[in-house]
């Protein structure tokens, strides 16, 4: 089968969009990321997968924590950034939780520890505990069919 085809097979699944950030070296580093879901509930554990190629593959190997934040309908643009489908246009505005930095204004962030990691393919698959969650009102942003869309 080909590459485009299995591509497009697995853009017909929406998914929400998230942002993955890590603290590295004195410096917050992230990316986008629709590779998410909820693991186990007891304990809470949540699994991103991220590609060999991305520049937060190491990062994250090496710090083995992140913060996650799932974006609002108003945060596309910092989903473009982070994905780096657009140079950044504005200050993003962080904030800590349990040490670790999320976006601010974000529909909900989470806290984690990477507690395994498994080699899939071209990615790796980072299993992580989450430490503390914050929720806010609003919308979600997703991804369909290689788009963005809204709620509405």
């Amino acid at each position: 089968m080909d590459n485009q085809l299995f591509r497009n097979a697995m853009g017909r699944f929406a998914t929400g969009i998230t942002v993955v950030t890590t603290e590295y070296k004195g410096e917050i580093h992230g990316m986008t990321v629709n590779a998410f879901m909820s693991v186990s509930l007891d304990p809470k554990l949540i699994a991103i997968s991220i590609d060999e190629q991305a520049t937060m593959y190491d990062k994250l190997q090496e710090t083995k924590k992140f913060g996650l934040s799932i974006l609002t309908e108003q945060q596309k643009d910092l989903s473009m950034i982070f994905a780096k489908q657009k140079e950044a246009d504005q200050e993003i505005e962080y904030e800590f939780q349990d040490s670790n930095p999320v976006l601010k204004d974000s529909l909900a962030t989470l806290s984690c520890t990477v507690q395994d990691m498994a080699k899939a393919g071209d990615h790796l698959i980072f299993i992580a505990e989450v430490s503390e969650v914050k929720v806010n009102s609003g919308d979600p942003i997703l991804y369909y069919g290689g788009q963005y869309r809204e709620t509405k």
